[in-house]
């Protein structure tokens, strides 16, 4: 795709190629994924989900199956596909000499301080590059991952809004948009509606970008977060089509089943998740609660044991073993595993 760039910075790609070097951006962060639950009949309320390495953990006491997967699950923003012209110490010096645009020139500081996390003078540099420049393409999405990494979500959504103005063909833009609204929705009350737009800008990316396993994983997550469970279930599917080692995909669609109440397709998918991921403690968990819907006590207990022995500090695994401990006339451990459950969250 021809990629709409100053002409300072055209120059600059033609001249000086023996003073840099392409660098790669930050590899994608790690996709996070539901936690299915074990529900208790002596309490109805449900409690908000606590963080841990694999995704956050929701322990349900109410005696139905839940209507809708847990939160904190996550989606994967691959940054190397956008931003392509980045550079390790280009010397600005000799670029002034070159007679480069300064927009370009501030752009490229912006890139340097953004490989080193220093982000607040990269947003400085940005805002100088498209102070001169209100229509460079690169900057604005440079500026929008910064926003993205800063947690500043909104802002992050008005750079890459007017990105996509500039120039609408450009599927990951879509993603980037889809993935900040998703991040909105999970610190705002009111969510519906930002994940609704993250659903659509997901659409817009795969139409775009047929096979685009990036949108489709983020796209699957958000239509998990609204219930949306048959069509996570279709997503999944294909994500698993295009990455059939893809645990986490297993994972989500075997938890797309059990909300559906399908245990025995859920363990299926659980089982497949484990296969690919011996020490996946989410998996083990959710497998787990699917046995202990089906009855099957002594499987989920050896699962969730085995949860526990992967991840100490999984606070929702305690609460799902003490669910079983109790059913199985165990009171003192299962008040024991409640008490660490409420300890770790």
């Amino acid at each position: 795709m021809i990629r709409k760039l100053p002409a300072g910075l055209l120059f600059f790609l033609l001249l000086s190629s023996p003073l840099i070097t392409c660098k790669k951006k930050d590899t994608p962060p790690v996709t996070t994924e539901e936690i299915v639950t074990i529900q208790e009949d002596e309490m109805t309320q449900e409690e908000n989900p606590p963080e841990n390495t694999e995704g956050g953990a929701q322990v349900s006491y109410s005696v139905q199956r839940p209507k809708q997967g847990l939160s904190a699950i996550g989606g994967r923003v691959n940054t190397r596909e956008i931003n392509p012209i980045n550079y390790d110490n280009p010397d600005i010096d000799v670029l002034k000499q070159m007679g480069v645009e300064p927009s370009v020139i501030s752009f490229l500081k912006g890139e340097q301080f953004y490989k080193t996390g220093d982000y607040d003078n990269a947003l400085v540099e940005y805002n100088a590059s498209i102070s001169r420049n209100g229509e460079f393409l690169e900057a604005l999405i440079s500026r929008g991952n910064t926003w993205l990494k800063r947690g500043e979500y909104r802002r992050a959504i008005d750079d890459y809004s007017r990105s996509i103005k500039i120039d609408g063909s450009r599927a990951e833009l879509y993603n980037y948009r889809g993935y900040a609204r998703t991040e909105l929705a999970a610190n705002q009350a009111s969510s519906a509606a930002e994940l609704k737009l993250a659903i659509e800008d997901y659409t817009k990316a795969i139409a775009i970008k047929g096979n685009y396993t990036d949108a489709l994983i983020n796209r699957s997550r958000a239509l998990f977060e609204i219930g949306e469970y048959n069509r996570v279930i279709e997503d999944c599917t294909r994500i698993i089509a295009l990455e059939p080692k893809n645990a986490y995909a297993w994972n989500r669609r075997g938890s797309a089943w059990y909300s559906l109440g399908d245990d025995d397709k859920a363990i299926k998918d659980f089982s497949e998740a484990i296969k690919l991921r011996a020490n996946y403690a989410v998996a083990w968990h959710n497998r787990a609660n699917a046995w202990y819907s089906k009855g099957e006590l002594d499987k989920a207990l050896a699962d969730i044991n085995r949860s526990l022995s992967i991840n100490p500090s999984f606070a929702g695994a305690y609460a799902s073993r003490a669910n079983i401990l109790r059913l199985l006339g165990n009171s003192e451990s299962a008040a024991a595993d409640f008490e660490e459950a409420q300890r770790l969250k």
